[in-house]
């Protein structure tokens, strides 16, 4: 293994990923782990120079205050304790060190080395997954997204061939977006990749369905269910890889702290798809993600692919759908994403795109009365999607997109922009 790494165990902090990226920042790779893991499992990490146990107002779980296993401290690993009274470890300390403190520890201590990068990562990474699965299959749902692209390439310079990649095309991607797949992982890095194009499919399902989360729904299920039957046709598939990251886990619930909401990549496979889990991204966030994806030689509008829904431009064509607005949101969006780069805002603003409805207006064209759709531009900026700013976007740049799509854009005479935070208004337009 190439990086050293410092286990942090969960006793209840709400601080943990606080404090295992405060060691990433030294240099130093760090994992969370729940607080009941065992020695073996622990080993098994690769290169363990220390453990930490962070404790806080979660100790508690079903009426018993956490600890961890005694074998732990037999382990004769360097060992601290943060805000956990009932420790065992010769360094008991009541809140998270400074960074000074934590220097003391990682490097005096632990005899750590600076050694986290993206290049040894991924090395170690290759290692493991080639550990393994050995010579068996692995099969991946390939949105096209930067988790399930990242975990791609990374796989196929792990185990190449073994790995089938399924790319399902369900109509509701943004324009390219599918094509884009395809000459990347196809023709570029040469993977075992099944199209499924099922376009006509998804739409036949969605017609005449106006409410969006029944949308979301029929939509999730379809894709469950196409995804199945191409799995069904492959042989000798041992193994599922998933594009979970840790802010998946936190989301979920973990041991000591309690969902926020459920996380799902290719969730509700029937039982009798018996595959063993593939996740190497499973300890990253989302911006050490973009920086694998560029290390493993994605390319930047791959890896810096801004927030899309589950069900895509299905959320976004508003009311039922119908093929003549879902084109005129695709090709709409295509402008806004174009102007956005050469303006340099695709690097600033968080998330943006257009959205349809599903009425229209009066309007003039050539000369003549029109009674077409308007276009909605919206442009956020957010942390943590909880709550969402307006992108103050510059007068000449949003003219200029207004002028391109009234002239590209078919069936479309009015283009308007959203100026709603976030609340009360979302960030898509369901």
């Amino acid at each position: 293994m190439k990086q050293d790494m410092i286990a942090v165990l969960d006793l209840g902090s709400t601080k943990n990923t606080e404090l295992a990226r405060a060691i990433r920042a030294l240099g130093v790779y760090s994992e969370i782990y729940p607080h009941d893991i065992t020695a073996e499992d622990l080993e098994k990490s690769g290169n363990l120079k220390g453990i930490i146990l962070f404790g806080g107002e979660n100790r508690v779980v079903d009426g018993s205050p956490v600890e961890i296993r005694q074998e732990l401290y037999d382990m004769g690993c360097p060992m601290m304790s943060i805000d956990h009274p009932t420790s065992k470890c010769p360094q008991k300390l009541e809140a998270m060190p400074e960074e000074e403190g934590l220097k003391k520890f990682v490097f005096g201590d632990c005899k750590a080395e600076t050694n986290w990068n993206m290049k040894n990562f991924i090395e170690d990474q290759v290692e493991l997954v080639r550990r393994k699965v050995g010579d068996k299959k692995v099969l991946l749902a390939l949105s096209g997204g930067v988790d399930s692209s990242v975990v791609a390439a990374l796989l196929i310079k792990a185990i190449g061939r073994q790995l089938v990649c399924v790319h399902v095309n369900h109509g509701l991607m943004r324009k390219g977006e599918s094509e884009s797949v395809i000459e990347v992982f196809k023709n570029q890095m040469d993977a075992n990749l099944v199209y499924v194009d099922a376009q006509e499919r998804f739409l036949g399902k969605l017609a005449g369905v106006a409410d969006p989360e029944q949308k979301r729904k029929i939509i999730g299920a379809e894709f469950i269910r196409v995804f199945e039957e191409e799995a069904r046709k492959l042989e000798g598939i041992d193994f599922l890889a998933q594009g979970t990251i840790y802010p998946d886990i936190i989301e979920s619930g973990t041991k000591t702290a309690k969902m926020v909401k459920s996380h799902h990549n290719v969730g509700g496979l029937p039982e009798d798809l018996k595959f063993d889990l593939v996740e190497p991204l499973y300890y990253l966030f989302k911006d050490e993600v973009r920086a694998c994806g560029l290390e493993l030689g994605l390319p930047r509008e791959m890896v810096y692919r801004q927030p899309f829904p589950g069900p895509g431009l299905g959320v976004r064509c508003l009311g039922a759908i119908t093929k003549e607005r879902l084109e005129a949101v695709r090709e709409s969006d295509a402008i806004l994403r174009e102007e956005f780069a050469i303006a340099g805002l695709d690097r600033k603003v968080w998330q943006y795109f257009t959205a349809v409805p599903d009425f229209k207006s009066v309007g003039v064209r050539n000369h003549a009365r029109c009674f077409e759709y308007p276009v909605i531009i919206r442009a956020v900026n957010t942390v943590d999607a909880m709550s969402a700013t307006v992108e103050q976007v510059d007068w000449q740049v949003l003219l200029k997109i207004t002028d391109r799509i009234m002239k590209e854009v078919p069936n479309v005479n009015r283009v308007c922009y959203d100026l709603s935070p976030k609340p009360t208004a979302t960030i898509e337009w369901e």
